[in-house]
């Protein structure tokens, strides 16, 4: 059963190395969103409607039905396949994503959603000004500084079409989500200063699923408790029904 890692922004496949190394089986695979840290395909537009068609091209490429894991915007992602297409789904995790028709956008989205002063962001933030961003989030010093450091025009470019596409993404996309059937499990970082962790607690409620938080967690998990993350993987895949 293929396992399918998907990651969130500003992010590359990286960010789930330290998981993936603690897993007791090697069927798993961390995916590259387009643009970020790989090409961007001609015509793809960078937009939340796009990222999740994409997804699901990527799972028709394997055996299905398949387990997803999602962090951030990967995790919207992934919900977003469980809606759309949960044939192609055995199970499901979910991290670190505000979807909540009530979530206001943390400071750095709303400066992404704003045209020109977007781009100027972009063009004059230094890479250590992200790096050090990324260690407020809770990411482990070392990990922050080679995230900042994969971060280039191409991401820039799709981090802002993203967001520009996904003003409304807590309405639009939790709508259904309460009719879930797949198997799944939320994940938190419980000192999460992007996504509250009420939120995770809420759609765990919604989905009928189990809410998993981490104590002294941020917003990357994946970086800061990738022991304890990997636990809770293996155990909910062994019975993700249960």
């Amino acid at each position: 059963m293929a396992k399918l890692f998907v990651h969130g922004v500003p992010d590359t496949a990286h960010v789930w190395h330290h998981v993936r190394e603690r897993l007791p089986s090697a069927d798993h695979e961390a995916l590259s969103l387009p643009g970020f840290g790989c090409p961007v395909p001609p015509g793809f537009d960078c937009s939340k409607e796009a990222y999740a068609q994409w997804l699901i091209d990527e799972i028709e490429r394997r055996e299905t039905p398949v387990d997803l894991v999602g962090h951030d915007w990967g995790a919207f992602l992934v919900l977003r396949v469980v809606c759309l297409r949960p044939d192609l789904v055995r199970s499901w995790v979910y991290g670190s994503a505000p979807l909540d028709p009530d979530y206001r956008w943390h400071g750095s989205a709303r400066i992404w959603q704003t045209r020109v002063v977007g781009e100027l962001f972009m063009a004059i933030t230094p890479a250590f000004a992200l790096r050090r961003a990324m260690i407020g989030g809770g990411v482990p010093a070392g990990d922050a500084a080679q995230a900042a450091a994969r971060i280039d025009r191409t991401m820039k470019a799709a981090i802002l079409k993203l967001y520009r596409s996904a003003v409304q993404v807590g309405a639009e996309w939790s709508r259904g989500v309460e009719d879930v059937r797949v198997p799944g499990l939320v994940l938190w970082g419980l000192a999460d200063p992007y996504a509250p962790p009420d939120i995770g607690r809420r759609l765990a409620e919604k989905t009928g699923v189990r809410f998993v938080g981490f104590s002294g967690c941020g917003h990357w998990w994946p970086a800061q408790a990738p022991q304890e993350v990997a636990g809770q993987l293996a155990t909910f895949w062994s019975h993700p029904g249960s």
